[in-house]
């Protein structure tokens, strides 16, 4: 079945249409991951976008045990082109099936690269999958530009708290879009992780007593997060060593006065280089987030830049001045993506008085 996506700026290209037959607009967005596409999948942060991937063939190992989470999130699945015959021993399915079970619309065989190249000159911006042939772009281009996001952060964080045993220090991780692996990497350092609801209050998560507290992600615009925001500022102002990633990272900002914008079309993948500004090495780091913090009206009395990205100079990292508080904006558990800087969940037991025995 021939289906179509239906860009914002009047763009049309022509694929076949893959797993769920239903008509959907989204955000749409690439990542530039060449393998990991089941864990960019399940990857909550993908709430409410329909993903580009920019490699060339997908789906080549079919469905495996490597979920991020119970299921998949992005709205729409766009690929060149999808391996229907996938071959691998820990395969359980196919992508076609699994975007069926879920209905998940997708489409393949357009062109990729010069969708991708779109959305890079002319930035990230609202599309339509379709399979209605007689489409008309005047009834189409409104529903477009009145899309938004959304509020996917109640929609994608755990419905009750829950808890992975450890014999270590109890850590609070507030799930605001966390991957599985968030929880794993603590955890198999020894850690006790409870696993907290987003809306939950700051003297819920203190009153537990934790030896630290984890901010997780979601690239919701973190500005519509107010009431979370207001929680995570009491979180600030105790005295809890805390260890933000990507969302976590941004909401800690603004608790503590900082700002944000929003990037022209974001960074998802698992190839961009960030450098620690502490010793001048190039981490390869695995991102997905379409803000960053704006570091040039943030006084160094409240917190001082560690990381930048070596693309384009955004800020990819802060420490909090006086406080025992460190935040990044890439994600340092992969997942997929390189595994370079998982060496910050090892700081993170440091600021918590220990030392590492993963």
């Amino acid at each position: 079945m021939r289906a179509f996506l239906i860009l914002e700026d009047g763009t049309v290209f022509t694929g076949t249409s893959i797993g769920s037959t239903r008509e959907v607009v989204s955000e749409i967005v690439f990542n530039t991951s060449m393998t990991g596409y089941l864990e960019v999948l399940t990857d909550p942060s993908y709430a409410g976008q329909a993903v580009v991937m920019t490699y060339p063939l997908i789906g080549n190992y079919g469905i495996t045990p490597d979920m991020e989470s119970e299921r998949p999130w992005p709205d729409g699945y766009i690929v060149r082109e999808l391996s229907r015959m996938p071959s691998n021993f820990r395969c359980e399915g196919t992508i076609q099936d699994f975007l069926k079970k879920y209905d998940i619309p997708g489409i393949c065989g357009i062109d990729t690269r010069a969708l991708t190249k779109i959305l890079r000159e002319k930035g990230t911006m609202n599309g339509m999958i379709t399979t209605d042939e007689h489409y008309d772009l005047d009834v189409v281009m409104p529903k477009l530009r009145a899309y938004t996001t959304g509020n996917v952060v109640d929609k994608v964080t755990c419905k009750e708290k829950y808890v992975l045993p450890g014999e270590g220090y109890k850590v609070a991780l507030l799930d605001v879009g966390a991957k599985r692996n968030i929880a794993r990497c603590l955890n198999k350092r020894g850690c006790e992780v409870t696993v907290y609801p987003a809306r939950t209050t700051a003297e819920v998560i203190l009153a537990s007593h934790p030896y630290g507290i984890m901010l997780s992600k979601v690239p919701v615009y973190p500005k519509d997060c107010g009431i979370i925001i207001d929680e995570v500022r009491k979180l600030y102002e105790s005295d809890v060593p805390i260890f933000a990633i990507c969302l976590g990272h941004q909401l800690m900002a603004l608790a503590a006065g900082g700002d944000t914008h929003k990037l022209k079309y974001g960074h998802r993948g698992g190839n961009h280089p960030v450098k620690d500004l502490d010793t001048g090495r190039v981490y390869i780091s695995a991102q997905n987030h379409g803000y960053v913090v704006d570091t040039e009206h943030l006084s160094p009395d409240v917190a001082v830049p560690s990381f930048v990205n070596v693309n384009d100079g955004t800020n990819e990292g802060l420490k909090y001045t006086g406080k025992n508080i460190y935040t990044v904006q890439f994600h340092p558990e992969a997942s997929p993506g390189p595994q370079d800087s998982g060496h910050l969940f090892d700081m993170f037991l440091e600021m918590m008085g220990g030392k590492c025995h993963a």
